[in-house]
């Protein structure tokens, strides 16, 4: 069986959802819960279908080949699935609330804060969650250094973490606003093929930016890496 702790993700990019490899490593996924179905819920367009594992905390994005066009709203019986090739991975990560342990913090709850989409998803079940890195060289104030050859990713891995090991992001976006209508914020490294997500209150709104170097991580997508 494909182990999901060891495995590189980057290599079940272009397998189909039968593939054994595939899913060897969702039934690995699953035997560390346990869970009682495998069977996604799915969501499909014209130019991409999800495969959403809701207790595994994962969703997979497979991109139609050979022309294959399927129609919204398609069950799982009725895709082809040999005209399917996956794309893309979306980890996702519920760490609780942090909590103020002040003397003279108010008793009132802290607001709920987590989309209604994560909400869905429990937790990634691989900790620590290890991704390769591409062979770049990172900034370090006193001098170059070379950039590990993976990065090890546990659910309170922090913005200033995944900056400190990856370098500035390629693109980022997010936290403009006031927090309640402000999307959070988002870094990409195009070239490890990774976008991450951040949540709680800290990467969202005015400073957001300022203040997410503390947020831990919501989302992590996994992409082909762009050159």
């Amino acid at each position: 069986m494909t182990s999901a702790s060891t495995i590189d993700l980057k290599s079940l990019f272009g397998l189909k959802p039968s593939s054994p490899d595939l899913q060897s490593y969702i039934n690995s996924l699953a035997s560390s819960i346990p869970i009682s179905t495998t069977t996604p819920e799915v969501k499909s367009y014209s130019d991409a279908v999800y495969f959403n594992y809701y207790s595994l905390g994962l969703s997979l994005l497979f991109t139609p080949i050979n022309d294959y066009k399927p129609k919204t709203g398609l069950k799982l019986d009725e895709l082809k699935i040999e005209k399917l090739a996956l794309d893309g991975l979306d980890l996702y990560n519920n760490p609780p609330p942090k909590t103020n342990t002040s003397a003279n913090s108010s008793s009132k709850p802290a607001p709920k804060t987590t989309s209604s989409l994560t909400q869905t998803y429990s937790s990634y079940p691989v900790n620590p969650l290890v991704i390769e890195l591409a062979p770049l060289e990172v900034k370090d104030k006193e001098k170059d250094k070379p950039r590990p050859s993976t990065f090890s990713i546990t659910p309170e891995t922090t913005g200033k973490q995944f900056v400190e090991t990856l370098g500035e992001p390629d693109r980022k976006g997010g936290g403009a606003g006031p927090s309640s209508g402000s999307i959070n914020i988002w870094c990409e490294w195009s070239k490890d093929g990774l976008m991450v997500e951040f949540g709680g209150d800290e990467s969202r709104g005015p400073q957001a930016w300022e203040r997410g170097k503390d947020a831990v991580w919501k989302i992590i997508s996994i992409f082909p890496p762009k050159s």
